[in-house]
């Protein structure tokens, strides 16, 4: 159960050793998301890390009554409400899983405590801090100069999700366009090969 998320550490800490590997072990908890199933809602506190063992989940926020998805993770990644779970703070968004997802959890307090008796962990944490930086700053330049049909071709090229996975009003909201829209790109993506 524990290998994906062990080898995922050990990429970017290759010097872990045992005793630093365990220490966080002894931390993590199991949970099991059902497909539709929150794991936050907007407006509660995020207490968790979580690593996803398997599955698929969705970031969303709700703007006047309508669903607007700002991201997609599947096996092998870490989220959060990482600025809920950084300020203690209610969350401004929702995370749902798309699918039946394992999650492995680290709680806020466990990961004070890691920190404070486990410096390389420090280490750990500023690097997946520069890989969040860079995504958000990757998303937000292809929002500001990228056209629709760009962006979509961008998500099919890098192989980060597979469109087929997600519905088509998801899609198109985290693309920023109607879902008829979507169905006009697509089908020029088509011709094109993609």
């Amino acid at each position: 159960m524990y290998q994906n998320i062990k080898s995922f550490y050990r990429s970017i800490l290759p010097k872990l050793t045992e005793e630093e590997w365990v220490a966080l072990e002894e931390c993590l908890t199991v949970k099991q998301v059902k497909k539709g199933e929150f794991v936050i809602k907007q407006g509660e506190i995020c207490n968790h890390v979580s690593f996803i063992n398997k599955g698929f989940v969705r970031f969303f926020m709700l703007v006047d009554g309508k669903e607007i998805s700002t991201g997609f993770m599947m096996d092998g990644q870490y989220i959060s409400a990482y600025e809920s779970f950084l300020t203690r703070q209610p969350s401004n968004e929702n995370i749902d899983a798309l699918q039946n997802t394992e999650l492995l959890q680290l709680s806020y307090t466990d990961m004070q405590r890691i920190y404070e008796a486990y410096p390389v962990y420090h280490i750990f944490a500023r690097k997946v801090a520069e890989h969040l930086f860079i995504q958000i700053s990757q998303r937000t330049t292809a929002l500001q100069l990228l056209s629709p049909e760009q962006r979509y071709q961008n998500m099919i090229e890098k192989g980060s999700l597979l469109p087929q996975q997600i519905p088509q009003y998801m899609l198109a909201s985290y693309i920023g366009v109607t879902p008829e829209h979507l169905s006009r790109i697509r089908k020029k993506m088509a011709q094109k090969g993609y």
